[in-house]
């Protein structure tokens, strides 16, 4: 456990740092698709999506299961965008590899928020009480849908460099 926190303030600490890695995310997302770079909003999108996967590591847990698999396949994807990002400066086709990784990072991250809800929320938990049943598929496959179209559209439309030789 993090810093000797009590499961449910550790809980919630992890909670708010995935909302603002969602929020920020959503933000940067919505930049690239407007061929933007939001600077300070895509640092703090990296920082606390970094932060989400790491402290969802600190939870116990006695086998490896879907959410560490899902941890780690964000971080490998954030870590790759850090360095398209911020070492190779979105150099050729580390621009599309920088969108597909971040990308891939938001939407692992919503798609947990998903989870989350669907297991946590009163209204939505007898919706689908094993998350096998219509109403979190068709949540999912949305979901899905969305990030897939937004990260295609993102990929051809962000191009910084054409817009600073503007």
């Amino acid at each position: 456990m993090m810093l000797g926190m009590s499961l449910p303030t550790f809980t919630l600490v992890h909670v708010v740092i995935s909302l603002i890695g969602i929020f920020s995310g959503l933000v940067v997302l919505i930049g690239m698709l407007r061929t933007k770079r939001y600077g300070g909003w895509t640092g703090l999108f990296l920082l606390t999506t970094i932060l989400t996967s790491v402290t969802g590591f600190m939870f116990p847990f006695t086998a490896v299961g879907p959410s560490q698999i899902v941890g780690a396949i964000s971080l490998v994807a954030l870590a790759i965008a850090i360095v398209a990002l911020y070492i190779v400066r979105l150099a050729r086709s580390w621009r599309w590899i920088y969108v597909a990784c971040a990308v891939l990072a938001l939407y692992l991250n919503v798609f947990v928020g998903v989870v989350q809800s669907f297991q946590k929320l009163p209204f939505l938990r007898p919706l689908a009480p094993t998350q096998s049943e219509p109403p979190f598929l068709a949540a999912q496959i949305a979901v899905l849908v969305i990030f897939v179209l937004a990260g295609f559209v993102a990929a051809r439309r962000f191009h910084p460099e054409r817009r600073s030789l503007a």
